[in-house]
């Protein structure tokens, strides 16, 4: 019989929730442990997980030898120090993106998860999902030809998100839209074509100091000096939309909402591209295996750096 993986969560926001509905969807996880410093948040998460110890000190929680993994989704200027003492606890992790806060804190999070052993994990959903897989399939098989550019568009009707209300997610310090959307594609990118080298980067800002990006345009480049153009902006007069095309001489790929696969040839109209409604790959799954040495695809500590790289030079160029 295989053992049941007893799993810890410390922060409990709407992230969070998601990511529960997936462990107690799996046979082998047992939520056991809820770890936050908002009690009422706390009080809502246990009323789903009645059997779940709680904890408002997660140093507290990691004193439990038998959780196994840990799932960390705090506001990112924590992860760093939360994560660290994860891995010294002799805990598998699973880390909510951006890895960190800064490049220098990435990469001491990613030396030690590789010195442990331990399973270091990154929730990046669409790399598990059937429209990352149909696209990667077209590109393979060479349905748009050879890659020519890349374009990549966000534009929000408002920045925090209504179910995303709360002060970090709109600080200049550790949230706005480049931090919390462009690493799911910056990784998709790195994925599907390797890493991207940021030429320039133009970050729009409020008077207001203390307040996170209203905008910004960047080109990129990857290997043999095939553009990427990121565009984004907030406080537009439109419902939320996001795109990334992929640009071909033969025909284009336009990832639309996360979800919506478009094809186009040539002068042919654009083809809407049926995608199954459940991927065979499960980031929950994939980390119990992982954990038993079993195989397992996980986003890990290494690739977080590699995308943390990108997002600072983003921030900073």
């Amino acid at each position: 019989m295989q053992e049941t993986v007893k799993v810890g969560m410390i922060g409990v926001g709407a992230v969070g929730e998601r990511v529960l509905k997936s462990f107690l969807g799996h046979h082998r996880t047992q939520v056991a442990a809820l770890c936050d410093v908002n009690e009422e948040r706390l009080a809502e998460f246990a009323q789903k997980v009645p059997e779940a110890d709680l904890y408002t000190d997660y140093l507290h929680m990691l004193n439990d030898e038998t959780i196994k993994l840990v799932y960390l989704a705090v506001p990112p200027k924590y992860h760093s120090s939360i994560a660290i003492d994860i891995l010294k606890s002799g805990k598998h992790i699973l880390c909510e993106k951006p890895l960190a806060n800064s490049i220098e804190e990435s990469l001491k999070m990613k030396v030690l998860a590789e010195r442990t052993g331990l399973v270091h994990a990154m929730n990046f959903p669409m790399a598990y999902s059937n429209e990352k897989l149909i696209i990667q399939q077209k590109v393979q098989a060479g349905e748009i030809g050879k890659l020519k550019r890349i374009e990549m568009n966000m534009h929000f009707t408002e920045w925090p998100r209504r179910w995303q209300q709360n002060a970090w997610i709109s600080s200049r310090e550790q949230g706005g839209f480049i931090r919390e959307v462009t690493p799911h594609f910056i990784q998709l990118i790195h994925s599907l074509f390797g890493e991207l080298k940021v030429i320039a980067s133009f970050v729009e800002y409020p008077e207001d100091r203390e307040s996170c990006e209203t905008g910004f345009v960047a080109r990129m480049e990857l290997e043999g000096g095939i553009p990427v153009i990121f565009n984004g902006s907030s406080g537009i007069g439109q419902k939320e939309h996001l795109s990334m095309k992929l640009f071909g001489d033969e025909g284009t790929i336009d990832l639309v909402n996360w979800k919506d696969v478009i094809l186009t040839k040539g002068d042919s109209d654009a083809e809407s591209v049926k995608v199954e409604a459940k991927s065979e790959l499960n980031l929950v799954a994939e980390c119990v295996k992982a954990m038993d040495r079993s195989g397992g695809f996980v986003i890990d500590f290494k690739d977080g750096h590699q995308v943390q790289i990108v997002l600072e030079s983003l921030l900073n160029s």
